[in-house]
Parts: structure tokens; sequence; C-alpha cells
């Protein structure tokens, strides 16, 4: 198969880290080495030949596109309505109106209607396309559905698939029921968003999983690989807990093959 691969641009929650506001040592760190500096999260799904789409597009984009160097995006697909998930659509659309491109943007219907009341200037440079029940992108074939997002109500997962290879990508949810958690299984990676280490706060107020109930996801879905991702500075990538087999946090830059 190609030598496609995952690119994490991002890896922290609505907030990043550090937050501007806060001394923990996490933060502290972060403005200093900056190993847990996380920008919120997004990847890019990037091909051999050097094209690339995205999962999301957070308000860190620009400055996770100069990061890399990248001037031009085509093709976003998009989790759910967020402000840490879409924040930087206005200034993609701008790029495409000053490149003379059109972006395109994936997203379920109920996503696109939400982000047209939010950005409703958008579809002057970007076509706003729904996954209806399914797509295909780079070769990918792919398959999104509505998860549990705690007290912030939804997000969408997405599973990708190609040559024999599954990975499913998952930054906001919690609680996930039966029906939820089926299309996770078999899966070659999981990328799954855990905000805490072990949060402690109300069940009723959270909206993503905790590290402690990953694992206990992991036991059911058995992925090959997980990878963590939408960490908030509770989170200290010096001094993980110890993790289940073959789970890690990715952290920015971090790369996965998708290959097996």
């Amino acid at each position: 198969m190609a030598e496609d691969r995952l690119v994490f641009w991002g890896t922290g929650d609505a907030m990043g880290v550090p937050r501007v506001y806060c001394d923990c040592g996490v933060c502290e760190e972060a403005r200093t080495t900056g190993v847990n500096r996380r920008l919120r999260s997004m990847v890019a799904v990037e091909e051999s030949g050097g094209s690339r789409f995205l999962i999301d597009c957070g308000p860190d984009w620009r400055v996770q596109m100069e990061a890399r160097g990248i001037r031009t995006v085509e093709t976003v697909l998009v989790t759910h309505p967020h402000f840490d998930h879409i924040g930087g659509l206005w200034e993609w659309a701008d790029q495409c109106r000053w490149t003379e491109t059109r972006g395109i943007l994936y997203a379920p219907g109920e996503v696109l209607e939400a982000i047209r009341d939010r950005y409703p200037w958008l579809d002057r440079n970007l076509d706003l396309r729904e996954i209806g029940d399914g797509l295909t992108l780079g070769g990918w074939n792919i398959f999104g559905w509505r998860v549990n997002h705690g007290k912030n109500g939804y997000s969408y997962a997405y599973r990708l698939e190609k040559d024999s290879f599954a990975w499913v990508y998952c930054p906001d949810s919690i609680g996930l029921s039966r029906e939820e958690i089926e299309p996770m299984r078999s899966a070659d990676l999981l990328v799954l968003g855990t905000s805490f280490v072990q949060e402690d706060a109300d069940y009723s107020t959270r909206s993503v999983y905790d590290m402690r109930e990953a694992a206990e996801l992991i036991r059911e879905v058995r992925p090959a690989r997980t990878l963590y991702t939408h960490m908030s500075h509770d989170v200290d990538l010096n001094r993980l807990p110890e993790l289940p087999p073959n789970v890690s946090a990715a952290s920015t830059g971090t790369i996965a093959e998708l290959k097996r």
C-alpha cells in the first residue's frame, strides 16, 4: 500500500497548553522546554506524493500551517462544530480566497448546519459537502458515526480503511454505548481523546474520557495500537502513568505510519 502517514499537528484540549492564566508545573514546562506545549487537536493524513487532508481546523490552524511551511490546504473533514475544532475555518476560507482556490469541507449534515450558522460566508470560498453514508479521501474509505460528548453534546468519530488497514479517530467522547463502540473494534490504530489522567469532577459535568476510563475502552475494542490526544494541562508527558500495552500519548509532530 502507499506510504500514508498520520501527522499530529496538535494534541491539546479546548484550551491548549500552556493555559495563559496557569502557572502549574505542566504549563510552566510548556513555556520553557516545551515537551508539554500543545496546540488544539488536529491531524493531517498525508500521502507519499505530498497531498494531504486535515481532520478538524481549530483556532491554531494558521500557526500549525506556518510551523510546517504549508501555504494551502484543499480538504478538511470536521468532527463537530465546537470552536476548538472549527475556529480556523474562516482563515482557511481566506487562504482559499487569496490563492484563488476552492476548498472542500466535509462533515455530517448537522455539523454543516451548525458551521453555516457560525460562519454564513464560508461558502463563498469553500464547498460544504455532507458525508452522508460515507466518502473516500486519498483512497481512504471513511465512515462516520455520532458519539456521546457528555455535557458538550455530540461529536463524530471516523473509521478510515484502505488496503486492509483500518484506523479510528475519536478525539471527543465519553461514556460510549455499545452501539457507539462497535465501529471501533479490530482497528489497527485508535486515536482517542483523553483530557485527563484521572478526572475527578462530577461525571455530569464531563465531556471526554480520562486515561483510566480509556484503558477500559481499549480492553473492550482491542485496537492493535492506541495514541492519546486532546490532552489538558493535567497530563504531563514527562510523568505519565503506566499505560496499557501498545498505548502511548501523542505530542506535536508525532507521526504514525498508516500501514501494518
